[in-house]
Order: structure tokens, then sequence, then C-alpha cells
């Protein structure tokens, strides 16, 4: 009987270890001091692999299937409906971090989420990077927004939106002020009450890939959905944006990964 309890217990804490594990890698490492994008560096993109055991998948090694990739046409599969990507934000109480790497938003009790494929995935997070991590027939754009979900389950979803130079975006004009006071200090500033509905998305078509987060310790299983159409965003607010951060992370994209005989699909509502 002792043995039977001996061997109930050791299979609950077991599992407990695994999801305290599991969640841990599902995690974007907020550290700033464990990692660079700089070159010269041993702790720049092509070492985060190195640098810690758990960091492995950064090698993109092998089979790996690591993010952000470059989107060319001849990899891309165009299917031909609207796509299954529905958004249901609600405003929430939400913070704004400078993680020294970059700025982020945070939100606290219940954003509102995404559906896809039938889950939902609750808004976690959103943060910026300049240049843009992804890239579409070789071409980098001048910002990227990734907007980070899970599900019930640690699933990561991400939804990002590129930008090139123009119109203000509205949604950092709003916090201009705020994103200022942050510059080069690793604090904090509450924001009230922030609906995510604000920021927008430009178009309805999107791609959709299979990949990892784009930082340490760059676990996959990630689904990716890249808005197709570019949106805007000024000079002056992709300088702030850079300006905040501490200088080894002004330019903090990740270089684009091989593709590795993954495919793309483009949900394009306008498709013949």
């Amino acid at each position: 009987m002792k043995i039977k309890c001996c061997i109930a217990l050791f299979s609950t804490f077991l599992l407990i270890f695994l999801y305290a594990v599991s969640f841990i890698l599902a995690q974007e490492v907020e550290n700033e001091a464990e990692f660079e994008y700089k070159e010269p560096s041993k702790k720049a993109p092509q070492f985060w692999g190195e640098l810690k055991k758990e960091w492995g998948a950064c090698k993109a090694a092998g089979d790996h299937n690591q993010s952000p990739v470059d989107i060319s046409n001849e990899n891309v599969e165009v299917i031909a409906k609207a796509g299954d990507l529905i958004r249901n934000y609600k405003p929430a109480d939400a913070e704004l971090k400078n993680r020294g790497h970059d700025i982020a938003i945070y939100w606290t009790g219940d954003p509102g989420s995404i559906k896809i494929d039938g889950s939902d995935y609750l808004l976690q997070q959103c943060h910026w990077h300049s240049p843009s991590e992804h890239s579409i027939n070789g071409q980098r754009y001048d910002m990227e927004l990734h907007m980070v979900h899970k599900d019930k389950q640690d699933k990561v979803a991400v939804v990002g939106q590129l930008y090139k130079i123009g119109k203000p975006d509205a949604f950092l004009s709003k916090l201009s002020e705020e994103i200022a006071l942050l510059t080069d200090k690793r604090v904090n500033k509450g924001l009230g009450k922030l609906d995510a509905r604000e920021i927008e998305m430009a178009g309805r078509n999107y791609y959709r890939y299979m990949g990892s987060l784009t930082v340490p310790p760059c676990s996959e299983g990630v689904t990716w959905r890249l808005n197709q159409e570019v949106g805007t965003v000024s000079q002056d607010q992709v300088k702030l944006l850079r300006d905040a951060v501490h200088d080894y992370a002004d330019e903090n994209a990740r270089p684009v990964q091989p593709l590795n005989r993954r495919k793309i699909q483009l949900y394009r509502q306008d498709a013949n």
C-alpha cells in the first residue's frame, strides 16, 4: 500500500515538474542581460543556442522550425477563403514595460482573446521590433508588432503586423508620452484600462505558418499569423521605440531563419 502511495505521489510531482518546465519554455526571456542583438558579441543571435542548455532550439539546426522567416512567393500556398482568425478583445488593465531589449504592454485580468481553429487564445502582451523580423520576398520593413496569446494548454499564437514609414500609427501616438518616460529605464508604467481593439490591423488577408518564439528560449510550436498588408508608422515613432531601449537593442530583430521545407499559407478572401 505504501509503495502504491509513493508511486502515486512521485507521478504527481513528475507531472507538476513537467508542466512547470513546459510553462517556462513557453515564456519569452525578460532578463535583458542574458542575450543581445548587436555584433560583435558572444551573446548575439548566432550564439543564443549555446548560452543555455534550455535555449538549444535557438541553434536552428536540422529540422528545427524557427522564426522569423522570409516569406517568399514560391513557398506560399494561397487559401481562397476569408481567414479564420476571430478577434474578441475588450478593455482591461495594462502596464507598459521597458524590458531593455524591447518595449512591451502586458495586460492583466481578461483583455479578451482570439479564436483559432475553434480554440481560444487569451491575449498576454504585445511588443515591437525594428527593423521587422519577418521579411517578404527578401524585404524587411521598418517595424513589426507582435501580439502574444496563449490557450489553456499554454500553446502560443502570435499575431504580427509589419509597418513601413508613413502616416503615424494611432495606437503608438496614444502611448508616446508614456514610452518617452521609460527611456533607458527598467520600470513599469500603469496605463489603466486599455482596449486591444485600438491596435489597427492592416487588411484581412494574412500568412499562417508554424514557427517559434523569436527570442530565447526560441520555443517551437508557435502558431504565427502575419498580416499581408503593411501598415504605416512615422519615423519619429520608430525612433522613440529605439531610443527607449538600451543601446545594444536599438535594432532588436533576430535574423531570418531557415524555412526547412515548411509551407506558408496565405488566407485571401479576394483570391479567385
